[in-house]
Formats: C-alpha cells, structure tokens, sequence
C-alpha cells in the first residue's frame, strides 16, 4: 500500500491543475478510479463524485483537487508576461521560480518568474520582497505576437513547474502535495471501500475551487445532504525552527485532526469539530495502535467550513496529514503518515454503525 500511495501521490503531483481548471486532474483521477471498478460522476462545477452505499448515517469524504497558482493579467509588447494571483501564493517564494503556462496537453509552456540580477541590485533592494503585480514571467518567447501564436491569453492558468523530489525516509518534496496527497489517500480509500462488506454509505469526493473561494464543495454536499463531513487537508507541520512556536505537529508523526481553525482576513469562517466526529477519531486510533496528532490553527480554512453549515448542519471533521512549506514550490510530506491516515479512515468508517449517535448531548 504504502508503495502505492506514494507513486499516486507522485503522478498526481505531476498533473498541473489551477483553481477552476481541474479538469486534467480530475480526468485523471477518474481513469484511476475506473481502472480500480469504481463508477464515478462529474458534476456542473467539476466536482468529482464515487457513491458507496450502506446503512446508516450518510458520510461525505472529500478532499480538494486543485491548486493555487496565477492567471495571466497582461501581456507586454516585448513577450514578458504579467501575473496575477489565484489563492494565498506567498509573495517571497516567488522570483526565479519555474512555473508553467498551462495553454493545454502538449501545448504547455514553461518559463521562469524573473529575478533582478543581483549586479544590478540596489542595496535597499536586497532585503525586501517584491510584489507579485511587479513580477514577469520569461518564457523565452521575444514579442507578444509569439506569446499569441504560442496560444497565451490573458486568463491563462499558470501553475508552479510540477515537479517531484524524493527526500529521504520516505518523504516527498514538491508541487501541490496541497493537496494531492489527500487525493492519494481517498483513491486508497475507494480501492477498500469498493470490496467492503457493510458499513455507512459514503460520497468520496474529489473537490474543486478549494484554493480559490472555498466553495466549490458546497453545491455538491447541498445536493447530498450528509449527516456527516470529513474533511482531509495538511495539517501544519510544526517542528521547523520557524514553526516552532506554532504547535506540536511533527511530520512522520502519524495523521492528525483539527480542534480549532479560523480565517479572519475578510472571511470569518472556520471550523469547531462535532464532538461526536472527535471521540470518533480519538477512540479508533487508541484502538488501532495509531499515533494522532492535534492541531489548532488560526490562519487556516478548508471548504469544510462551508459544508459544515449544508441544511440542518453537518457533523464535520477536519483530517489531514502532517505537510511543511505549504503554499511553496516545495511542499514536503511523509508517506508513512498518508498510509496510516488511510488506516485510520478505514477504521472510522467502519465504526459507523447504523444507530452512530449524532447527538451532541451523548459526547460533551
């Protein structure tokens, strides 16, 4: 398994796939489903469906397939090309990066966000950030003319390079590990609920528009009404100096759950776990031998937020592995935390039984 998961992860870390441009990911995740006898359904959005029936109260697994990354704003004469962002890329991890212009299969172009040579670099200039609306990407091409033929458009996607590094001990460095390692782990999780004998029935999904506006897992959970919604995303990994003072998450050290998060820059959302859904996790993982990690975050959000306030309320649950570097051209993971993430969804899963109380009065 552990094998498995880790050459999904990679291949999907390689397929480029900007918020509100999913589609080759999401093909892709479909071929693999259908290799594997799972039927799957595409929805308006591109939200990416697999329904496991059972009895009892209906659950929503999902995580999100897309990616942050740029869209291109402008086109100079001289063939340089202006970005703008989509979702939270952080500005100091951008010059001389590679990215790629992602025109279509076979088409893409890469190039590299430029870096001011440092000959010519003035000393208060050394220290500080450039804003993204400054930046350009060189594509090599010399006119906009080329950059036209070449199919670039302003609206164009533009992700990272995709690019995928083997670290040692199992882990791995690269693009969107956010979060095609949850994509990883609920195709593994498909793969055991395809040949499963009971249990709850189950809508695995494959999301969109996560890194955009958080919503684009709403509509699908509004047409499915779960009771309840779990929620597989990174949990920040704190054990680097500069983290240090954020928590105790360590990577390698086994999944976590989220008992805190909130985004207050203009959203004011977040999310507090149905206590039902935290004995839940806490009980199965004491029971399989799992270590699990806590996590509480300010600065934090996923789409669950938003699937948590679906009808009369969803019993909700943010789970995720352990990620370092988020939002960079080099996120890092584990492996060995994604195949005991998968373990200890399995384990939940089954523990669901058909009078699985979601009464708030029986846990607190």
């Amino acid at each position: 398994m552990k094998q498995r998961i880790k050459d999904d992860l990679a291949a999907f870390m390689r397929v480029p796939g900007l918020s509100g441009h999913e589609d080759r990911v999401r093909r892709h995740l479909r071929d693999r489903l259908t290799e594997i006898g799972v039927e799957s359904h595409t929805d308006r959005l591109g939200n990416l469906t697999a329904h496991f029936p059972g009895t009892g109260p209906r659950v929503m697994l999902f995580t999100h397939m897309d990616q942050l990354g740029f869209i291109v704003r402008r086109i100079e004469p001289d063939g340089l090309i202006r970005l703008e962002r989509l979702g939270g890329v952080p500005e100091r991890a951008l010059a001389a990066q590679e990215v790629l212009v992602c025109v279509g299969e076979g088409r893409d172009v890469p190039g590299v966000i430029a870096n001011k040579s440092h000959h010519a670099t003035r000393p208060d200039e050394k220290y500080t950030v450039v804003p993204y609306a400054e930046l350009f990407v060189d594509t090599g091409m010399s006119s906009a003319a080329e950059v036209d033929a070449a199919g670039i458009r302003i609206g164009t996607p533009v992700v990272y390079a995709p690019h995928v590094t083997e670290l040692q001990g199992g882990r791995l460095a690269g693009t969107s590990v956010d979060d095609r390692a949850g994509c990883a782990v609920l195709l593994e999780v498909a793969r055991r609920l395809k040949d499963r004998a009971d249990g709850p029935p189950v809508d695995l999904a494959f999301t969109v528009l996560e890194e955009f506006n958080l919503r684009g897992a709403q509509p699908l959970a509004q047409q499915l009404r779960p009771d309840i919604a779990i929620q597989l995303d990174l949990m920040l990994a704190t054990d680097t100096p500069d983290m240090a003072e954020r928590g105790d998450v360590v990577l390698g050290g086994g999944p976590g759950i989220s008992l805190y998060s909130f985004h207050g820059r203009g959203t004011l959302n977040g999310v507090i776990p149905h206590p039902a859904m935290v004995r839940l996790f806490e009980t199965t993982a004491e029971a399989e031998g799992i270590a699990l990690q806590r996590s509480a975050q300010t600065g934090v959000l996923t789409d669950l937020s938003y699937v948590q306030l679906v009808g009369e309320g969803v019993a909700s649950i943010d789970v995720g592995f352990p990620m370092r570097y988020s939002h960079s051209a080099r996120e890092v993971c584990d492996v060995n935390d994604l195949v005991a993430l998968t373990q200890l969804l399995e384990a939940a899963l089954s523990r669901i039984v058909p009078d699985f109380s979601l009464d708030r009065d029986d846990y607190t």
